[in-house]
């Protein structure tokens, strides 16, 4: 059964110009469908490992993740039952939430640069990523007012952080028609769905109404890779997820994950991540530990 793309409609509360989430082990965010909005979107997650989804960059994070999603790059969540984590805070807010001309000001500077940045998504690390999710997680105790402070505060730290990477450093760019929001999303979700099977270029692209050079020309011009990449790339973050999760062997990893060759795995994935497989198990324990 395909997923329907999602267009994720955000409403503040009455009264508020943004919108704040905290979720754990009492109420787990389960908004994990593939999901784009107009909305900016910080997330902190506390603790744990899972995979992370943006636009056409997949990886996996470990020790929680801080992350900023630019307006209309779609996603996936990023927390589950299996992530391991102690909590996950969400904060959404339009562009122009604080009127159309506040971000123009000369002090608004470094986060206006932000803000274009993480068209790409951005994932932050080191002491930005504790220091600020530390932040982040206070927001919880504060009154409106404090928060809306908080958060600019929070912004012209991570504007001024050089400790992160964009996660699409080649771009990513929806066309402006609707159509090629929903095709993409349609594309993804099928991949997100299927990954362990194979998947033809034949398949795909008439699952969209496209011939198949004309869907290749696409989605290189879309996600700046192609579809194949995408493919083996979204197949080898899932090995890094079970690798963590599953006690299972390296073999079955490789067969569960869409792979049909182990050595095309294991080639693929010391490519990908710089270490072979057991390599890759052995430091995440070390990490763990």
């Amino acid at each position: 059964m395909k997923q329907k793309p999602a267009f994720e409609a955000i409403a503040p509360d009455f009264g508020h110009s943004f919108t704040y989430q905290k979720f754990d082990e009492h109420s787990s965010n389960t908004n994990n469908r593939w999901h784009y909005h107009p909305e900016i979107e910080l997330v902190y997650v506390n603790g744990g490992m899972g995979k992370r989804q943006i636009g056409s960059h997949v990886s996996y994070y470990t020790n929680g993740d801080l992350i900023l999603i630019g307006s209309n790059l779609p996603h996936c969540g990023f927390t589950d039952v299996l992530t391991g984590n102690k909590s996950e805070t969400v904060v959404q807010m339009k562009l122009d939430f604080l009127g159309n001309d506040f971000f123009n000001i000369p002090e608004m500077k470094k986060i206006q640069t932000l803000f274009e940045v993480s068209k790409g998504g951005i994932a932050f690390y080191g002491k930005t990523k504790k220091k600020l999710g530390e932040k982040i997680e206070v927001l919880e105790y504060q009154t409106d007012f404090q928060r809306l402070l908080s958060i600019l505060n929070i912004l012209n730290e991570l504007g001024n952080s050089k400790e992160f990477k964009v996660l699409n450093a080649e771009g990513f760019a929806f066309e402006t028609d609707i159509k090629d929001n929903d095709r993409i999303n349609i594309v993804f979700n099928h991949v997100k769905t299927n990954f362990r099977e194979e998947i033809t270029l034949a398949e795909i692209a008439d699952l969209v109404s496209m011939t198949v050079p004309s869907f290749c020309r696409y989605f290189k011009k879309i996600t700046k890779k192609t579809f194949t990449q995408f493919v083996n790339e979204y197949r080898l973050v899932h090995a890094s997820k079970l690798l963590t999760e599953k006690p299972l062997s390296i073999t079955e990893i490789c067969f569960e994950s869409g792979f049909n060759n182990f050595s095309h795995f294991n080639k693929s994935f010391k490519t990908f991540t710089g270490q072979n497989p057991s390599e890759y198990r052995n430091q995440l324990k070390a990490i763990v530990k």
